[in-house]
C-alpha cells in the first residue's frame, strides 16, 4: 500500500475482499483497512475524539511541520481550527479571486510565450507546481515565491515543500518509532545524534525541515514587523493585508489570552498550510488535465462551459465560477477517482464498537453487524476504497464520468453521510484555485497527450512518471494555442 504502484493493492482489497479487512502493518503491528460507509462516519465525524490521529503521526508532524493543524489534538486542536475557520470563509474567498487570477494570468503567459508560434511538448506538472506554490505564497503567505517565469533559480522553499513528502515516505519505516524517539535527550541532543548517524536518508528530511523552518519564520518576521508599522505598511505587500497570514496575525493579536496561538504554532501553521496547499493543488490540477487530455470530449466540453462564462476580455466572476457546473463536475470527479490521499489513519483512544452498514463475514464463518475494536487499534480509513466502491457508486465506480455529478447520486452515496475531502479546512480554497487555473488555461490552451506514456504513483501523495521506473515527477503534454476569436 505504500509501495509507488500501491493503487493495485487497493484495487485488489476491494474487489476481493468486505469493507472492512484486517492488514499487517510495520512491525507486524495488525490494521484495519475500512471503506464501510457507516462505520467510516463512526470514525471520522460521529465518533471523531475517540478516533485520534496515531500519536506516531501527529509526532512526525510536529517534528517536522512544526505544532500546526497536522500535530495537534483535543482542545489545542480545536482552538487552532477556531482561530482559522473565519480566515478560510466563502467570504474571505471572495476577497482572494483577483490574487488567483493574478497568479493565473501570469501562469497563461508563461505558457503562452512557449507555444505561441507552434504547439510544444510542456511539462505541466512543474508549471502546476511553479503556480500552486505563488498561489499559496501570494493568498496564503502574502509572499511572492516566484515570477513565474522561465529563467529564475528556484526558490528553496519550494524545493524544500517538494522533496519534504518523498524524503519522509523514505523513512516511513522508522515513523512508528518516533513516539519513543522523542523522550531521549534535548532536541539539540536528537540533532547530533541524526548527524552522526550514516543515514542519508534521514540527513536529507532534516536539511529540508531546517529549510522549510527557516523560511518560513524570515517570512513570518517580515510580515509581522509590517503589521506592527500599520495598515500603510501591509497595503505595499504581496496581497495588500488580505492574505490568510495577515487576517490571522490580526485576529491572533485581538485575541483572549487564551485563545491566542503562539509565535510557534502560527509559524507551523505557515509551514503546514504551505505543504498542504502545493503539491495536492499542483498535482490534482496535473491530474485534470492528463484526464482531459485523454478524453478531448470532455475537454471541449468545458472549454465551451469555460468561454460562454467570459465576457470579453474580463475574469469570470466568483460567483459564476464556482456555479459552473460541468467545471465543478471535473474536479469533484476527479477526487472521488484520484483523492489526494488515498487513506488516513486514526487510533482508537478507548475501546469501542465499530458499525457496519451491511452485515460482513468473520474469519469463523459468522455474520457480524458490528466489530469490537479495542484500544490501540489503528485503523485506516479507506477513502479510496469509499470512492470507488460499486455497492455504493454503481458499477460505472471505476470509469471517470462528470456526468454523475450533474444528476441525482445514488442514494446509496447520499444516505451514507460519507466523510471526504469537503469537510477539510482548505478545500474550498484548494477547489477555487483549481477554478481559476483551469477556466484560464481551458480558454486558450488545448491539451493533448504527448508519445511518452504517463504513470501515476502514490508516495503520500499522488504523481506521475514517465513510465513505471521513471524517477522524477513529471507530466509531459502537447500544449497548442487556440485562436480566441473561435
Amino acid at each position: 500500500m505504500h509501495n509507488k504502484q500501491g493503487t493495485q493493492f487497493i484495487y485488489d482489497l476491494i474487489e476481493k475482499y468486505g469493507p472492512v479487512v484486517k492488514l499487517q502493518g510495520a512491525h507486524g503491528r495488525k490494521i484495519l483497512y475500512v471503506f464501510d460507509p457507516r462505520a467510516m462516519h463512526s470514525i471520522v465525524v460521529k465518533d471523531q475524539y475517540s478516533y485520534e490521529q496515531p500519536n506516531w503521526f501527529i509526532k512526525s508532524n510536529l517534528l517536522t511541520l512544526g505544532p500546526g493543524l497536522l500535530s495537534t489534538l483535543g482542545d489545542h486542536h480545536r482552538k487552532q481550527r477556531r482561530m482559522l475557520n473565519p480566515v478560510f470563509s466563502i467570504n474571505h474567498m471572495r476577497h482572494m479571486i483577483p490574487m488567483f487570477y493574478d497568479v493565473g494570468h501570469k501562469l497563461r503567459a508563461a505558457i503562452e510565450e512557449r507555444v505561441r508560434t507552434a504547439p510544444a511538448e510542456i511539462d505541466m506538472l512543474n508549471w502546476m507546481g511553479r503556480a500552486a506554490l505563488e498561489l499559496i505564497g501570494q493568498a496564503g503567505l502574502g509572499h511572492s515565491f516566484d515570477p513565474l517565469k522561465e529563467d529564475v533559480t528556484p526558490d528553496v522553499y519550494a524545493e524544500a515543500i517538494k522533496a519534504y513528502v518523498p524524503a519522509l515516505y523514505d523513512l516511513s519505516v522508522f515513523r512508528w518509532t518516533l513516539p519513543y524517539v522523542v523522550r531521549i535527550g534535548t532536541s539539540a541532543f536528537r540533532r547530533r545524534v541524526i548527524r552522526w548517524l550514516p543515514m542519508q536518508r534521514l540527513h536529507r528530511l532534516q536539511d529540508v525541515v531546517d529549510t522549510m523552518h527557516r523560511r518560513a519564520t524570515e517570512i513570518y518576521l517580515e510580515k509581522k514587523a509590517r503589521l506592527e508599522e500599520g495598515d500603510e505598511a501591509l497595503l505595499q505587500q504581496v496581497g495588500e493585508g488580505r492574505d490568510i497570514m495577515s487576517i490571522l496575525l490580526k485576529a491572533n493579536m485581538q485575541a483572549s489570552v487564551e485563545d491566542r496561538l503562539s509565535e510557534e504554532e502560527l509559524i507551523g501553521q505557515m509551514v503546514t498550510m504551505t505543504f498542504a496547499a502545493m503539491d495536492t493543488t499542483s498535482n490534482m490540477l496535473s491530474q485534470i488535465l492528463h484526464i482531459l487530455a485523454q478524453r478531448p470530449d470532455a475537454q471541449e466540453r468545458l472549454r465551451a462551459e469555460v468561454r460562454e462564462a467570459i465576457h470579453g476580455n474580463q475574469d469570470i466572476i466568483y460567483d459564476e465560477l464556482v456555479s459552473l457546473p460541468y467545471l465543478d463536475a471535473v474536479c469533484r470527479e476527479t477526487l472521488r477517482l484520484h483523492p489526494p490521499a488515498t487513506f488516513i489513519f486514526r487510533e482508537a483512544q478507548r475501546d469501542m464498537v465499530l458499525p457496519l452498514s451491511q452485515p460482513i463475514e468473520g474469519v469463523d464463518g459468522s455474520l457480524m453487524s458490528e466489530i469490537p475494536i479495542p484500544k490501540g487499534t489503528v485503523v485506516q480509513v479507506g477513502i479510496m476504497g469509499s470512492n470507488m466502491s460499486k455497492k455504493l457508486w454503481g458499477e460505472d465506480a471505476y470509469e471517470w464520468k462528470p456526468e454523475r455529478w450533474l444528476t441525482k447520486l445514488p442514494e446509496a452515496v447520499t444516505a451514507a453521510h460519507i466523510p471526504g475531502v469537503y469537510s477539510n479546512l482548505g478545500f474550498k480554497f484548494a477547489q477555487l484555485e483549481m477554478k481559476v487555473v483551469l477556466a484560464l488555461l481551458l480558454s486558450n490552451f488545448k491539451f493533448e497527450l504527448s508519445d511518452k506514456p504517463i504513470v501515476w504513483n502514490i508516495s503520500g501523495i499522488r504523481f506521475p512518471t514517465v513510465g513505471v521506473d521513471g524517477k522524477k515527477p513529471e507530466l509531459p503534454l502537447r500544449v497548442s494555442l487556440l485562436d480566441k476569436s473561435a
